[in-house]
């Protein structure tokens, strides 16, 4: 197996701003741990953003009557990396899922190893996650660089990943 991707998940505004519905208040733990994983990786840096007119389409609607603070052009600054991790170097892609395997799998090539870090990891993380192990990807979650919406989801989220093995282990 050649080199592991490190894959940062989502490193944005909207997931760490304290006053954005979705800050995780673990996100400032995760800059560190990304920074050393990043010296020791070639990196993959993704964004959520959200779709917008026909490509919006089934349960994105209804997330989006959920969630009308996201209901935002794909360029708002609310989308934007963060300063501490906009100078990551690597490959930058941005998706409108919460899982990045679609949208990394042309970069790393089928049945790439991957180290994922990043936020949510109830959400954003998890969903990357079993979509590449599915796809026949080897998969390391490094829990002290993600960040879940609550500290418990994030301990149920890596519990779940873990249940996973040996496509995904939880280090």
């Amino acid at each position: 197996m050649s080199e592991p991707w490190l894959v940062v998940i989502d490193p944005q505004r909207v997931f760490a701003a304290s006053d954005s519905p979705w800050a995780s208040p673990m996100f400032d733990a995760t800059v560190a741990p990304i920074h050393d994983l990043a010296a020791r990786h070639r990196t993959i840096v993704t964004r959520w953003v959200p779709a917008v007119g026909d490509a919006r389409v089934g349960s994105w609607r209804a997330y989006f009557e959920t969630w009308p603070f996201a209901d935002r052009p794909t360029d708002d600054p609310l989308f934007d990396l963060v300063p501490e991790m906009a100078d990551l170097d690597g490959e930058h892609v941005a998706a409108t899922t919460f899982g990045k395997w679609a949208a990394i799998e042309p970069i790393t090539g089928p049945a790439p190893e991957l180290v994922l870090a990043g936020v949510a990891t109830d959400c954003c993380v998890i969903s990357t996650a079993l979509a590449a192990a599915d796809a026949g990807a080897t998969v390391t979650v490094v829990a002290e660089a993600c960040g879940g919406s609550t500290p418990e989801n994030h301990a149920k989220a890596l519990e779940v990943m873990a249940l996973y093995a040996p496509q995904i282990t939880v280090v």
